[in-house]
C-alpha cells in the first residue's frame, strides 16, 4: 500500500506540474512542428509507420544513438531503458527473461522477439534460443510495445513485442570497424559495410563476441550439496562460480533493389556456459552450442494497383542446438528408478556415477512461412490492412545419455561415462513433431474526426495441434490538445503451447500434455502523452489485465516424481508507468521512468513471484565539449516476492549505476569510448530456485574500452 500511495503521489505531482505548464499553450502550426520535430515513429503497433504519440499502443523506441550513448553492448542492456520491462535471468542456463508488467514464466514465451518483423521463437520452449545474446553494433533501432499484439503478430505477442530493426546501407554509409576489450577477458570486434554497388543497396554487419564471464558470480550451495548430505558423498562443486562464458558470431547481409529485398542472418554460439547447471548443480563441464539461420525475402509494390500497397514475404528459419550437460558432477550418488531416471520416491537402487550423470540433448527447428499483406487507402479517412499467411514448423530431436529409459534400470552400480544414443527410439525426451499454422487478419485505421482515430482489428489463427483462436483489438486515439494525446486501448492475445509443453516424454521431471489450451490475456490500457513545453515530454500509462489458462508443470500424484504441463492458474494485474524526457539545456538531456505493478494469482490472491513491483530508470546525457559526451544511468529494482511456500526472505532490492565517456571525431575518423557497468560493484541478485538458496548473483563491476574507425563515411 505504501508503494501505491507513493506512486500516486508522484503521479499527482506530475499532473499538477504539467497542468500548470499547459497554460502556456501552442498558438501556431510552426510551434506545433517544433514540438514534435524530433519525434520517433513506430511500425510495430499496426504494421505501418506512425508517430509514437499517435500509435494505438504503448510504445518505446530505442535508437542506435541511445544504444551508443548508454554504452549498451547487448540487447538486454538496451532494454532496461523501457518502462515496465525488467530483464531478469532464468534458472535455465541463465537465459534472459523479459518480465513485462509482472508477466513471465521460466521459459519466457509471453514476449515475442522479432528480427526485422520475423519471430525468433524456439519450438521446444516457446521462448528464444538458449543462451541467446544479441550484440548491438548492427542495430538501427529497437521498437517495443507493452501490451498485447496478437491481432497483428499472432502467437506469443502476449505481454509485449520487441522488434529489432537492423541498420540499412544508408545508415552504415561506408565501411566501419570497431573493437572492444574489457573485464572478464571480454573481447568484441565488428565490421560493417553499407553502399550501393551496381545500383544495389547492400548492408553487411559481422560481430564477434567472447568472454570468460565473471568468475566472482559464486554460489555457496547447490542441488548436489543437498545430495552430498543425504548420501555421504563430496561431489558438489559449490561453493563455486556460475559458468557464464560465451563465444559467438553474429552476421547479417541485406540486399535490396527496387521492390525486392533479401535478408540473410546467422547467429552461432560455441561453447556457452550453462550458468547454474541444468539440474541446479554447478556444471563447469557443460556447454551449449547453437546455430540459428534466417533467410527473409520480400516483395513490395505500391504502384501495381491504384490505392493498393501489396506485399508478400517468404521466410525460412533454421535452429540447431546441442547441449553437453553433466546434470550431476562426477562422484555423485543418486536414487534411480526402474525407468533409469532419478527417483527419490520409489528407487530401484542407489547408483554411483563416478563420471557424473551425463546428458547430451539436442535437435533442430525449422520454420517456413509465407505472408501476404494488402493495404487499401482508396476510402477516405480509412487505412485498411488485410493479411493472410501460412507457417509450417518442424522439430527434430536427438539425445545421448548414461541414464534414463532404455539405458539403465537402477540395479547396476556404478555407471560409467559411456553414452547411449536414444535418437529415433521410444526413449528420447521428445519425438519429432510438426505443426501447421494458418491465419487471416483485418485492421482498419479510421480517422473519423479531425482529432480522433479508431483502430479496430481482428486476427484468426488455426493451429493443427490445438485448434483455433480469435484475437481482436480496439484503440481510440484522441488529440485532446495540441500538446496532449489520450489513448484508450483494449486487446486480446494468446500464447500457443510449446512442443515441450505438449509432447515431452521420458523426462525425470517434466511431461507434456497434448490437451493443453493456449494461454489468453485481455488487457485494458489508458495512456497520456503530454508535452507541456518544447523541452519536456511526459507520459503516463495505466493498465489492467486478466490472464486465463497459464501453463505450468504441476506435480503428478503421490508416487510420481514427474510434473505434467497443465492449464494451471489464472492471473490478474494492474499498474502504471510514468516517464519523462527533459532537455533543460542544449547539451544536457535527462530521461527517466518509474513503473509500479501488482499482479496476483486469481485463485489464491498470492503475489506473482519474482516480478519487481517497482522499477526506476534514470539517464543523464551531457555533451560537455565538442565531440565529447558523458552518460550516467541508474537502474533500481525493488519489491520482489517469493513464491507461495518458499520460506526464504524476500529478494533483495538493488541499484546499479553505469557510466560511459565517449569522444567522437578524433582526426575525423576515429571514435573512442570507455564504460563502467555496475560502477559501485553492487551485490545485485536475481531470483533462483530453492536449490540455489541465495539467488543468482549478477556480474560485478566491469570496465571496457572501445575503439571505432570509419574507413569511409561520417560518424
Amino acid at each position: 500500500m505504501v508503494y501505491l500511495i507513493n506512486g500516486l503521489a508522484g503521479l499527482g505531482l506530475l499532473l499538477m506540474i504539467t497542468t500548470a505548464f499547459a497554460e502556456e499553450g501552442f498558438n501556431s502550426e510552426e510551434e506545433l512542428m517544433l514540438l514534435y520535430e524530433d519525434e520517433e515513429s513506430v511500425s510495430i503497433a499496426t504494421g505501418s509507420s506512425k508517430p509514437i504519440r499517435l500509435a494505438p499502443s504503448v510504445a518505446t523506441v530505442i535508437t542506435a544513438s541511445d544504444i551508443e550513448a548508454t554504452g549498451a553492448t547487448v540487447l538486454d542492456e538496451a532494454l532496461e531503458m523501457v518502462p515496465g520491462l525488467h530483464v531478469s535471468i532464468s534458472s535455465n542456463r541463465l537465459n534472459s527473461l523479459f518480465s513485462i508488467r509482472g508477466i513471465h514464466t521460466g521459459q519466457n514465451p509471453q514476449v515475442l522477439l522479432l528480427l526485422d518483423g520475423v519471430p525468433m521463437t524456439e519450438l521446444f520452449t516457446g521462448g528464444r534460443a538458449p543462451t541467446l545474446r544479441l550484440p548491438v553494433a548492427g542495430i538501427s533501432r529497437v521498437e517495443v510495445i507493452r501490451g498485447p499484439g496478437s491481432a497483428v503478430y499472432g502467437a506469443d505477442a502476449f505481454a509485449g513485442v520487441i522488434n529489432i530493426i537492423p541498420k540499412s546501407a544508408r545508415e552504415i554509409g561506408g565501411t566501419r570497424v570497431g573493437a572492444r576489450k574489457g573485464s572478464f577477458d571480454s573481447r568484441d570486434a565488428w565490421l560493417q559495410y553499407g553502399g550501393t554497388p551496381g545500383g544495389w543497396d547492400v548492408a553487411f554487419n559481422m560481430e564477434y563476441n567472447r568472454s570468460d564471464g565473471d568468475r566472482d558470480r559464486r554460489v555457496n550451495s547447490d542441488t548436489q550439496t543437498t545430495l552430498d548430505t543425504a548420501f555421504g558423498t563430496r561431489a558438489s562443486l559449490a561453493p563455486g562460480p556460475l559458468d557464464t562464458g560465451y563465444e559467438m558470431l553474429n552476421t547479417r547481409l541485406d540486399i535490396a533493389r527496387g521492390n525486392w529485398k533479401l535478408g540473410m542472418w546467422a547467429w552461432i554460439q560455441d561453447g556457452a556456459g550453462v550458468g547454474p547447471g541444468s539440474a541446479q548443480a554447478l556444471d563447469p563441464y557443460g556447454k551449449q552450442d547453437v546455430e540459428q539461420y534466417l533467410v527473409d525475402a520480400r516483395y513490395n509494390n505500391a504502384d501495381l494497383v491504384e490505392d493498393w500497397d501489396l506485399a508478400v514475404r517468404f521466410t525460412y528459419q533454421y535452429l540447431d542446438e546441442r547441449a553437453r550437460f553433466k546434470l550431476f558432477p562426477p562422484g555423485t550418488r543418486l536414487p534411480i528408478g526402474a525407468d533409469g531416471n532419478v527417483n527419490f520416491t520409489n528407487p530401484a537402487g542407489i547408483v554411483d556415477f563416478p563420471e557424473g550423470l551425463i546428458g547430451r540433448p539436442g535437435g533442430t527447428d525449422s520454420t517456413r512461412s509465407v505472408e501476404s499483406t494488402a493495404r487499401y487507402s482508396g476510402l477516405a479517412r480509412h487505412n485498411i490492412r488485410l493479411a493472410a499467411g501460412f507457417k509450417y514448423q518442424q522439430g527434430r530431436s536427438k539425445e545421448s545419455k548414461n541414464f534414463g529409459p532404455g539405458v539403465i534400470d537402477g540395479t547396476v552400480s556404478p555407471i560409467g561415462g559411456t553414452l547411449t544414443d536414444v535418437t529415433n527410439t521410444p526413449y528420447i525426451f521428445i519425438e519429432d513433431e510438426e505443426r501447421k499454422i494458418g491465419f487471416l487478419s483485418v485492421q482498419d485505421e479510421w480517422a473519423f474526426a479531425s482529432d480522433w482515430e479508431l483502430t479496430a482489428g481482428v486476427r484468426y489463427d488455426h493451429y493443427s495441434d490445438f485448434g483455433s483462436t480469435v484475437n481482436p483489438r480496439l484503440a481510440l486515439v484522441w488529440a485532446t490538445l495540441r500538446n496532449l494525446t489520450t489513448k484508450f486501448m483494449y486487446g486480446r492475445a494468446f500464447r500457443a503451447p510449446s512442443f515441450g509443453e505438449e509432447f515431452s516424454i521420458n523426462n525425470p521431471v517434466i511431461l507434456g500434455n497434448p490437451n493443453l489450451d493456449p494461454e489468453t490475456i485481455d488487457t485494458f490500457e489508458l495512456a497520456f502523452d503530454y508535452r507541456p513545453t518544447f523541452n519536456l515530454q511526459t507520459g503516463l500509462n495505466l493498465f489492467y489485465y486478466e490472464i486465463d489458462d497459464i501453463i505450468e508443470f504441476v506435480p503428478d500424484p503421490l508416487s510420481a516424481t514427474t510434473n505434467t504441463a497443465q492449464n494451471a492458474r489464472d492471473q490478474e494485474g494492474h499498474g502504471f508507468e510514468l516517464e519523462a524526457s527533459w532537455q533543460p539545456f542544449e547539451k544536457l538531456r535527462l530521461d527517466g521512468n518509474y513503473a509500479w505493478q501488482n499482479s496476483e494469482d486469481k485463485q489464491t490472491g498470492d503475489r506473482i513471484a519474482d516480478a519487481p513491483g517497482q522499477t526506476i530508470y534514470l539517464d543523464a546525457r551531457w555533451r560537455f565539449l565538442p565531440g565529447w559526451s558523458f552518460d550516467a544511468q541508474l537502474i533500481d529494482v525493488s519489491d520482489r516476492k517469493r513464491a507461495a511456500g518458499d520460506t526464504r526472505s524476500n529478494i533483495d532490492d538493488y541499484t546499479l549505476v553505469n557510466v560511459t565517456l565517449r569522444r567522437k571525431r578524433i582526426a575525423r575518423r576515429w571514435q573512442l569510448a570507455t564504460s563502467v557497468r555496475n560502477l559501485f560493484d553492487e551485490d545485485a541478485r536475481e531470483p533462483s530456485t530453492g536449490a540455489i538458496p541465495n539467488d543468482y548473483p549478477l556480474a560485478g563491476r566491469s570496465v571496457y574500452a572501445e575503439l571505432r574507425y570509419f574507413l569511409k563515411g561520417e560518424q
